[in-house]
């Protein structure tokens, strides 16, 4: 595991300022369905929403699913979901990563990794984001292609699922055997 923090204080500060905004962390829902469909085939116990933002996913995913499953939301932004998660059989980290400081990265795939006791489905934009931070930087902090991610993603899973649809890359893994 990283010694090195999920996140900065001053950074959970503007995340919790924007995450106010309520055009902020809309992309959950776009892919709850997908993240549904995933969901069908795993039949998770448990899953997680991890950066969950508003909790606008365990909404939708109520909504969505014909079986019971224990929703576990996680977003170091927001208080009612600050608590570190514990492992859980099904991850859903949408629109996470880009927006992760690039000196917590690693430490964030490796939180990532200690959660995902099954699969995982990852979604991940490439570009710019129509947001920016109060000091001006855009909020995807990371604007990276899949060469870029892909090798920090093979360090800790196994990649089962990959797509790149131009602006997002779609991760389904699995945890590698230690």
């Amino acid at each position: 595991m990283s010694a090195q923090p999920l996140i900065s204080d001053s950074y959970r500060a503007a995340q919790t300022d924007l995450h106010r905004d309520p055009n902020y962390g809309v992309a959950s829902l776009h892919w709850a369905p997908t993240v549904a469909d995933l969901a069908r085939q795993v039949k998770p116990r448990r899953l997680l929403d991890y950066g969950a933002g508003k909790g606008r996913l365990g909404g939708e995913l109520k909504k969505l699913l014909e079986f019971p499953i224990e929703l576990v939301q996680y977003d170091p932004a927001v208080a009612e979901f600050a608590s570190p998660p514990p492992p859980c059989d099904l991850v859903a980290c949408i629109d996470v990563l880009e927006h992760i400081e690039p000196d917590c990265l690693d430490a964030v795939l490796d939180d990532l990794r200690r959660v995902t006791s099954r699969v995982g489905i990852y979604t991940i934009a490439t570009g710019p984001a129509l947001k920016t931070l109060a000091d001006g930087r855009n909020a995807h902090l990371i604007q990276q292609g899949p060469e870029w991610w892909m090798p920090k993603l093979f360090q800790r899973f196994r990649v089962r699922s990959f797509a790149d649809q131009g602006e997002t890359l779609v991760v389904i893994v699995t945890p590698n055997k230690r």
